[in-house]
Parts: C-alpha cells; structure tokens; sequence
C-alpha cells in the first residue's frame, strides 16, 4: 500500500513519517521545501495550490492523508485559502487520480465554527470532503501535543517559572501525537466501521481535563506545581493584542484563538468515538507529558 500525505514536514506529519518508516510502509509526501532526511519518504515538493504537484502525490496512491493547513492567520482569508481551497484542491487531485481512500485531518474546533474563523474554515473542508464521493474518514482531533509540537510550548516554558495562565473555567481533551499518527496508519484500510465516518479521538481520559488540572498536569511534569490564574476572556484578548506587538506574524494568542479557546467544552464526543476494534490510545497523558517534557529539555527548547 502506497500513502500519500500532505504535510510531511509538520508536527503530525513527521510523527506519521516516523511511524511509516518503523512499519516500512511506502510513504509519498508533499513539502513546500523538501527535506534533506527521510530518505524512504518519496517527497513531492509543492505546496496545496500547485496542482501540478497534488496530481504527481496522488497519482498511484491506495491512500491519500490530508494532514497539511493552516492554524495560525492574520485574518479569515487566510484560512479560507489553505483549509478551504487547499482541500478543495487536494481532493480533486484524489478524485482525478482514481485514489480509493481518503482520510483528512480536521479540528474539534469545527464542531462549533461561530467561534472561530479557523473553525468555520476546518467545518467548510469537511463539507467538501462528504461531498467528494471518495471513500473518506473524517479525524476531528482535540489539542494534539508530543515531541516537536512548538504550540503548546509555551504552557510548558510558563510551568516552569511556576505560573500557567489559562482561558476561563472549561474542560478538553488532549491526544499525544503518536497516538494520533497510529489512528491514521489503522484508518488506510477501508472498512465498513471507518468508511464515510467522523471520529473524535482522545488519550481515553473520561470527560477530558479541567483546564486547572491540564495546567498542573504541565507543571508536574517539568517538576513544578504552578499556580494556575484563569483569565477572561477580556484579558485574553488583551494579551492576542500584546503577543501580535511582540511576536508579529509569529504570535501564538491570535484573537481568532481566543474566540476557541475560551469556550468551556472541547471534550470529544461519545458517539463520534473510535470503535475499538480499530484503535485505542496507548499513551496516557500523564506519561505523555512527562516525555515531552523531557524531550524538549533534551533539545534545548525548554
């Protein structure tokens, strides 16, 4: 089985590149810049609108994975482009390729898209993958974090001089990245409990972290015990403003961010579980942290 993949080179994308080369499964990725590593990866460089470079990554492919997109953006435009259209593009390259299989990355933040502009742009993506006539699965994964991931850095970087901000009141469930990189290797083959279905993943935490227990979690993990204020609302917005004087385009808080992240429910539902026949999470996140945490002292970032 030949998968493709689109982005390769992001922090999903590499831990599903790690995971491919442990099972020796032929892999073809897409990479605007492509990498001078992982030489068993077939890179096919391109971005999502070089059609060109879609047709060439889907030609061929059992499977194709829709991991690559856009978080972060200065304004609703931007996401359209890349979630939107870029998707768009995507499947028409699987659809023109006759590819059999197509599984695409989205966000729990699409389950509530008047929130976000980022939300409405993964809601309208999903739209367009159900309307593809592909034989698709839809992951709708909650906040992803493991080695690598430079989002929630920051959470740990705060843990560690003993104070972690937190958005109001709330819960959420997380998912470590390799957990999530097993779901999309389990989900190639297509089958009668995966085909035409959306899931919501989770580290198989029971109603998810209160955001006070997620941020002590954090801080015991770099051996801290934290103090854990919540700010509102307000306050967060505040701070999208400070963190885009400072950090310019590269700001984490955008005030799109915070439209999600002060919502109180991003625990992943019941009925849009993975059957287990399928897949069940083997990290928990306790243990999960612990060794992200470590991974970043080890490379230095924290």
């Amino acid at each position: 089985m030949t998968v493709a993949i689109t982005g390769g080179t992001g922090f999903l994308g590499q831990a599903f590149l790690d995971l491919a080369a442990r099972s020796k499964l032929p892999v073809r990725s897409l990479a605007r810049n492509v990498p001078s590593g992982r030489k068993s990866v077939e890179w096919i460089g391109g971005d999502l609108d070089d059609k060109a470079a879609l047709n060439r990554l889907a030609r061929g492919a059992e499977v194709l994975i829709h991991i690559a997109g856009q978080v972060r953006a200065t304004n609703p435009a931007e996401f359209e482009a890349s979630n939107v259209q870029g998707t768009l593009n995507v499947i028409e390259a699987a659809v023109a390729a006759g590819v059999p299989r197509f599984i695409f990355v989205s966000s729990l933040s699409a389950r509530e898209p008047h929130l976000s502009a980022y939300g409405a742009s993964k809601l309208r993506a999903e739209k367009l993958v159900m309307a593809s006539g592909l034989d698709w699965t839809i992951v709708r994964p909650p906040a992803i974090y493991g080695p690598r991931d430079g989002e929630m850095l920051d959470l740990f970087k705060a843990a560690k001089l003993g104070v972690v901000p937190m958005p109001p009141a709330g819960r959420a469930s997380l998912i470590h990245v390799d957990d999530l990189a097993v779901l999309l290797e389990a989900l190639c083959p297509s089958s009668e409990y995966v085909t035409r279905k959306l899931f919501e993943p989770d580290d198989g935490r029971r109603d998810g972290w209160s955001h006070r227990e997620l941020a002590m979690a954090i801080g015991w993990s770099v051996g801290r015990k934290p103090w854990v204020p919540h700010l509102s609302k307000k306050t967060l917005d505040f701070a999208a403003k400070v963190d885009r004087f400072f950090r310019k385009d590269g700001a984490k808080l955008t005030p799109d961010r915070v439209g999600y992240m002060a919502h109180p429910d991003w625990v992943v539902s019941k009925r849009n579980a993975v059957p287990k026949r399928i897949w069940r999470p083997a990290i928990s996140s306790r243990d999960g942290l612990k060794a992200t945490a470590d991974w970043y002292r080890n490379e230095g970032w924290l």
